[in-house]
């Protein structure tokens, strides 16, 4: 009959399907594969973070100009510089120095209604906070006293508040008999008396670090030659503010 090939044909061609299912077993072996590659990478991720975190750290020191930079050994520490007696002068007497820019610019709310001068009085005192902070740390670190010790002199009354003052006032710094006008002045008067006053206050400063960096071996610690320097900048601009304030009273005056 002639359907009984044809039925013969269907069933050789399911048995042949059955055989040989090559089309499932490629998708089996790509997912597989897949699979496999998958775990081994989530393997392999820690593996390699474990290499990568026993390597030791290189610790680099730069050359001078010219001179080519040095491998150093991993253990290598950083340390302090030598001490310096100026440097640690220096520090000692800004601190006494900041401190009366401070107390000045804390007369400025019952003295003055001025905005200007309430502005750059209040950037004063934050910034020269900030500083005197800075160096006692910095002092501290290096187990230096944060005062430097009255000397006694043979011959004075130490026990005299004005023999005191007088020896501890720092270049620039106010006088007794002109921190008292200050405190005595009010309005116009003391608006002129604190820029004048502050603009010698600073120059004060700027005394001080250029004799700081004219000592030899000084001024070579990071921290306070980056301290000193800023310190510099700052007060030469705000010199120049208070300078142009003051210039500002002669029209006023003349009205």
């Amino acid at each position: 009959m002639a359907i009984s090939p044809l039925t013969s044909n269907w069933r050789q061609a399911d048995l042949c399907c059955e055989r040989n299912p090559a089309p499932d077993s490629a998708s089996a072996v790509v997912i597989y594969a897949l699979l496999a590659s998958i775990v081994w990478a989530f393997v392999s991720i820690p593996s390699a973070r474990a290499q990568a975190g026993a390597v030791k750290p290189v610790v680099v020191q730069p050359g001078a100009p010219g001179a080519p930079s040095k491998i150093l050994p991993s253990s290598t520490r950083g340390s302090l510089p030598p001490r310096s007696e100026a440097d640690v002068e220096f520090m000692q007497g800004m601190i006494v120095h900041h401190a009366q820019a401070v107390v000045m610019t804390a007369m400025i709310a019952s003295h003055t209604e001025n905005k200007d001068l309430r502005s750059l009085g209040a950037r004063i005192s934050s910034s020269q906070s900030d500083e005197i902070n800075f160096m006692k740390r910095w002092l501290t670190a290096r187990g230096e006293p944060v005062t430097k010790p009255m000397p006694e002199m043979p011959g004075m009354d130490m026990s005299s508040e004005t023999s005191h003052a007088d020896m501890a006032l720092m270049p620039g710094m106010l006088t007794p008999q002109q921190m008292e006008a200050l405190r005595k002045a009010k309005g116009a008067e003391f608006d002129h008396l604190f820029l004048v006053g502050m603009i010698q206050h600073h120059n004060g400063a700027l005394i001080m670090v250029k004799d700081l960096f004219d000592t030899a071996g000084a001024g070579q610690d990071a921290e306070l030659f980056n301290f000193a320097t800023d310190a510099d900048n700052t007060q030469r601009a705000e010199i120049r503010i208070m300078q142009g304030m003051l210039k500002k009273e002669i029209p006023e005056e003349k009205r």
